[in-house]
């Protein structure tokens, strides 16, 4: 967040935004599960520039054993964002940044896993970022979300993530690069859509109570979009591996032909 040079405009006099979208417009979402033959579970998110990888290992024995929890399940997350995934290069490995978003999206899922059914054993997501354009924590917890159910791990429901902010003293949706970096305030809400409840609150920069009510009224509606986005992908998912299950089996013809 931060001040635009003097010859950026955010939001122009019609009221469109830097790339042409209205105040209330996501960017496109386009949402893959099962993308990963060796994972357990995986999804792949296009979010307008955005280009996330989510895979789920699990669940699986804990280790270090000093982690098991007697009771429940770990959901041990790992963000990382790939070096070549921004403009400059970034340098590998965890960074302070990485390892609050590691924790973040971790505390989400945990909410919504049933973590009591599987003591003793981590469920280990891993999100991958080949491409950055603003919005990628809420890109990974919705991936991550789509990975988990694509792994068949047992929750209460997904979890849909999306941002809302404040550029040129405008509320936006789905803020994008420039947004970003220029604008005035940023709030990523991850939100359970059956049970209505917010599993994820962050806030940059400086928003009078009105405008956060109504930028997270924003975000919530949003979500709510993202929710049937990730509910369609799953569905494709399992449609065609109900399709291939089918067309493996031999016909009862087959079988009386090999009987003889």
């Amino acid at each position: 967040m931060g001040g635009a040079p003097t010859d950026l405009k955010l939001i122009d006099e019609n009221g469109r935004r830097i790339d042409g979208r209205r105040p209330d417009e996501m960017r496109p979402l386009k949402i893959e599960a099962g993308v990963l033959k060796r994972a357990d579970g995986s999804a792949y998110v296009e979010w307008g520039l955005n280009k996330v990888m989510a895979a789920v290992y699990g669940p699986r024995e804990c280790h270090p054993r000093h982690l098991q929890n007697p009771d429940r399940a770990l959901v041990q997350c790992r963000y990382n964002m790939a070096s070549f995934s921004v403009d400059d290069r970034k340098r590998p490995g965890p960074d302070r940044r990485s390892h609050e978003i590691s924790k973040i999206t971790s505390e989400a899922l945990t909410h919504v896993v049933f973590t009591e059914y599987f003591p003793r054993t981590s469920i280990d997501v891993y999100i991958e970022v080949l491409q950055a354009n603003a919005g990628t924590r809420c890109a990974g917890l919705t991936a991550a979300s789509v990975a988990l159910a694509d792994a068949g791990v047992p929750m209460r429901d997904l979890v849909a993530s999306c941002a809302a902010g404040k550029v040129a003293d405008t509320m936006v949706l789905d803020l994008g690069k420039e947004e970003d970096n220029f604008g005035q305030a940023d709030i990523p809400v991850g939100y359970v859509p059956r049970a209505g409840e917010i599993v994820l609150l962050q806030m940059d920069g400086d928003l009078t109570n009105e405008e956060f009510d109504k930028g997270l009224h924003m975000a919530v509606e949003a979500c709510k979009k993202v929710y049937e986005v990730q509910r369609d992908a799953l569905r494709r998912r399992y449609t065609a591996k109900g399709a291939a299950t089918e067309t493996a089996m031999p016909s009862e013809t087959d079988m009386k032909k090999e009987a003889v």
